[in-house]
């Protein structure tokens, strides 16, 4: 399950013509499905999304990254968004298996606004429509625009010489030889 989440002073959906929802102060969240995603996927990226820190302090706006969208009472704007799963590897015109299919997608995705209702304010949480060809407007503040991945991890190591924390490295992998090159002759004694 992936996520587009931007920082709004607001944002709003209009379908045929009509806003269907909008908000203030809040979050954005452009949701994607993929066809392996599980109720697993919707608990991770919901918590990752009502707990990211990504809004000042309210008490002090020139310390960033201090509070998360519960911590300023601020509102939810979810959209389905299958095109997140595009694959344009080849060619250039996307492809979208990798998209959960209309049906269950459209129950997990339902499974995931229960989840952010529940675990938040229902009042707080809007929602697109589902399926729906949408306008999508919207005022980024900052900007400050994030990508979630429910199966994507950071991975850590304590660092052996000061104990922090810090990215693991993946390992660098050889040079793949070129096939116009003559390999190299073992060395002589």
């Amino acid at each position: 399950m992936r996520a587009i989440l931007q920082r709004v002073s607001s944002a709003s959906v209009t379908v045929d013509n009509e806003v269907i929802s909008k908000i203030s102060n809040g979050l954005m969240v452009l949701v994607g499905i993929s066809t392996d995603d599980t109720e697993a996927d919707v608990a991770t990226l919901s918590k990752k999304i009502l707990s990211l820190r990504v809004f000042s302090d309210p008490a002090n706006p020139e310390k960033m990254w201090q509070a998360s969208v519960k911590d300023i009472d601020g509102e939810i704007l979810c959209v389905s968004q299958f095109t997140l799963f595009a694959n344009t590897s080849k060619g250039n015109k996307p492809d979208f298996h990798r998209a959960m299919s209309t049906e269950p997608s459209r129950r997990l995705y339902n499974t995931f606004l229960d989840t952010l209702k529940t675990a938040y304010k229902p009042e707080k949480i809007q929602d697109g429509k589902f399926g729906a060809m949408m306008n999508v407007s919207l005022t980024n503040e900052g900007p400050v625009t994030i990508t979630l991945d429910s199966r994507k991890f950071e991975y850590v190591d304590n660092a052996a010489s000061n104990g922090k924390k810090g990215p693991r490295k993946a390992p660098i992998p050889p040079p793949v030889p070129d096939a116009s090159e003559e390999p190299a002759s073992p060395p002589t004694k």
